[in-house]
């Protein structure tokens, strides 16, 4: 068994992975009920699912390319979280999101102490 053997089948596992964890990843959003559950299924499969594919991707491209692919995936593991806080919390905020079904609502007190102060100056 050669090295580009050996390199090609661990590019394909890794690609064919990833790409299982992004089609996982899109089934969830449109069969998950509620905003709580699909902005999970958007930010945790979806990203391992791109770092999967960029690492099955570094195996293939020369070491320049691969630190850049890195960089790529820094960029999407950092984000991808806070995007999906931003989104949780406007729609919160704006009321679309069904808060009976919660089980820990940290946010109310703070909304709650947000417009007592509000109200108090």
């Amino acid at each position: 068994m050669t090295w580009e053997l050996v390199r090609d089948i661990a590019c394909a596992v890794l690609m064919l992975a990833g790409a299982s964890f992004c089609l996982l990843g899109a089934l969830g959003l449109v069969r998950l009920p509620d905003l709580p559950a699909r902005l999970q299924a958007a930010t945790k499969p979806q990203t391992l699912g791109l770092l999967l594919i960029l690492l099955g991707t570094a195996f293939r491209v020369s070491p320049e390319s691969a630190i850049t692919l890195v960089l790529v995936v820094l960029f999407q593991v950092v984000t991808a979280p806070v995007v999906s806080q931003i989104v949780g919390r406007s729609a919160y905020r704006s009321g679309t999101l069904d808060r009976s079904r919660l089980v820990v609502d940290d946010l109310a007190t703070q909304m709650e102490r947000d417009e007592r102060d509000r109200g108090d100056t």
